[in-house]
């Protein structure tokens, strides 16, 4: 194996672990946005109220996107890391 085909799966699998992460982070980034827009206009500063709808919408993306979570992971092995580890 050559450092150049080991450079290009380290890459895949950045790549696959970025798309992967995007909806999450996506969702946590607009719901702080959100939550701290609600904060200063209101004036509350609560700390649950920044951190339970954050998780709530969360663990409901997480829930919705899972099974593309696990097809992309499941491609990436059977694609590149099973082919190269059998010697293919």
């Amino acid at each position: 194996m050559t450092e150049a085909a080991i450079f290009d799966i380290l890459r895949q699998g950045l790549w696959v672990s970025v798309m992967i992460s995007t909806p999450l982070l996506a969702v946590a980034l607009i719901m702080g946005v959100v939550v701290g827009l609600f904060q200063a206009l209101t004036s509350i500063q609560e700390m649950t109220l920044t951190f339970v709808p954050k998780v709530g919408a969360m663990l409901l993306v997480f829930w919705v996107s899972m099974s593309f979570m696990t097809a992309t992971l499941v491609a990436y092995f059977q694609d590149q890391l099973i082919p190269m580890i059998a010697g293919g």
